[in-house]
């Protein structure tokens, strides 16, 4: 069997998952071979248009995008290690909130933080039905990668499984074992492929006010998906991550 011509790394990067400390890294360790580059989430996936991107940048290795829809890119001669990262869904909507509270930007997250409380951040995404930032955000993102007729979450499993099996799922809680596995995986490739533990982008403790019970189940309830996703990946990866 042939090897491919060209190995590249590509970095499903989800909002508030560690993507940043993870690119971090990729520039560290490829310079200017590190591309980003965002794309239209509208109806249909956008493998082709990732496809184009990884053959149009040639000398590129890191590829990184928040926005990478559809199945998986699949070329000949290139083999491509898709790596995406999960965390517990309630902690990275804590995140995202701290995060948009104090973003400089003009976005529907970053206002409704700025002029709310987490629990009225949380109260106001919840009651949006098209609003998928507070709603088994995960198991929604991992599903585009695995376009049918199954339900959501039986399709986001399958698209966890189908990380696993061509590159690296990780974990936000074990980022260290992560790096470690994608290092050991793009050895043979890149044997000079190096990384120290970094926390990038991390957003300032601001107060927050306590959710009721009410809202915290609401909450959990529409993360059950997200919830069973994490232990599902966990279960796949061998990783106790027990909250004490």
């Amino acid at each position: 069997m042939s090897h491919p011509s060209r190995t590249v790394i590509l970095h499903c990067h989800l909002f508030k998952n560690a993507g940043t400390s993870l690119d971090h890294i990729l520039k560290q360790n490829f310079a200017d071979r590190w591309v980003t580059r965002e794309f239209d989430m509208g109806k249909g996936g956008n493998t082709g248009q990732v496809e184009n991107w990884i053959l149009s940048s040639p000398k590129a290795v890191a590829f990184s995008s928040h926005t990478v829809t559809g199945p998986l890119p699949s070329l000949p001669d290139i083999e491509i290690v898709p790596i995406l990262l999960l965390r517990d869904p309630l902690s990275r909507i804590r995140s995202a909130y701290r995060f948009e509270r104090s973003q400089q930007a003009d976005t529907f997250g970053a206002k409704l933080a700025k002029v709310n409380d987490l629990a009225g951040y949380v109260s106001k995404r919840l009651s949006n039905p098209q609003d998928r930032q507070c709603k088994s955000f995960q198991a929604w993102r991992l599903a585009m990668f695995c376009p049918g007729p199954e339900a959501e979450y039986q399709r986001a499993k399958k698209g966890a499984a189908l990380i696993n099996e061509t590159g690296v799922l990780g974990l936000v809680e074990a980022f260290d074992q992560t790096l470690a596995a994608l290092q050991c995986r793009i050895r043979g490739v890149f044997p000079d492929f190096a990384w120290q533990h970094v926390h990038a982008n991390t957003s300032a403790k601001t107060p927050e006010s306590h959710m009721d019970r009410a809202l915290l189940q609401q909450l959990e309830d529409a993360n059950a998906d997200d919830l069973n996703l994490l232990r599902y990946a966990q279960e796949l990866l061998c990783v106790d991550q027990r909250n004490d």
